[in-house]
């Protein structure tokens, strides 16, 4: 796979945990197949290629590819600037992340635990999101600057609700070390948006 196309896949994987988590935030529910492939991200560590840290199946983002075409490309009006900020967001402590070794250490250490949970709770089930999201809340979120996620106060209260969010989180700051390390940069969203838009229509039409 062409390192662009590995880029645009791992972008957009980013993008549809920001898509996830602002229609969690807001209606208090998400799409189960999108959900469980970017948790199953999470746990892929030593993928033989990228597609299969999201399950060999480009269909798996498809959400993501069309959030990325929307937000780079030149319709305007489908843009939104909280999903904007979500991925800036994930990028951002993506970076502080890879120059901490000891958070970096103590992070795989505790993505092992949870697969070993595997092997006797699904990876939607209540232990192993609540597992997964406070990986976030203790190693990922006092990195930097929080990531404030808006919605209805009334679903954002709820545990289980606030669980998957996190998980969800994680899932996208996994999907930002995959991408710096296929060679994505800030300059690469800058200066290639028309190439990663390009990319990401060829991509939706082998779905």
């Amino acid at each position: 796979m062409q390192a662009f196309e590995e880029q645009t896949i791992t972008l957009a994987a980013v993008c549809q945990v920001a898509l996830l988590v602002q229609k969690l935030s807001r209606q208090g529910q998400t799409l189960d197949e999108e959900f469980v492939t970017l948790l199953n991200s999470v746990m892929v560590t030593s993928p033989d290629s990228t597609l299969e840290v999201y399950g060999r199946d480009i269909s798996h983002l498809s959400l993501g590819l069309q959030t990325l075409m929307s937000h780079l490309g030149n319709q305007t009006t489908q843009k939104d600037p909280e999903i904007t900020r979500y991925v800036v967001s994930l990028l951002s402590l993506e970076r502080r992340l890879s120059k901490k070794p000891k958070q970096l250490a103590e992070l795989g250490n505790r993505i092992e635990q949870c697969q070993r949970q595997l092997a006797h709770y699904d990876i939607d089930s209540e232990t192993l999101v609540a597992s997964l999201a406070s990986i976030y809340s203790d190693i990922i979120s006092p990195i930097g600057t929080p990531i404030q996620v808006a919605g209805n106060p009334e679903i954002l209260k709820q545990p289980v609700n606030q669980h998957k969010i996190r998980a969800l989180l994680l899932a996208g700051i996994r999907s930002a070390v995959l991408w710096r390390q296929v060679g994505g940069k800030r300059r690469t969203i800058l200066f290639s948006r028309s190439k990663i838009v390009g990319c990401a229509e060829q991509l939706l039409k082998r779905i």
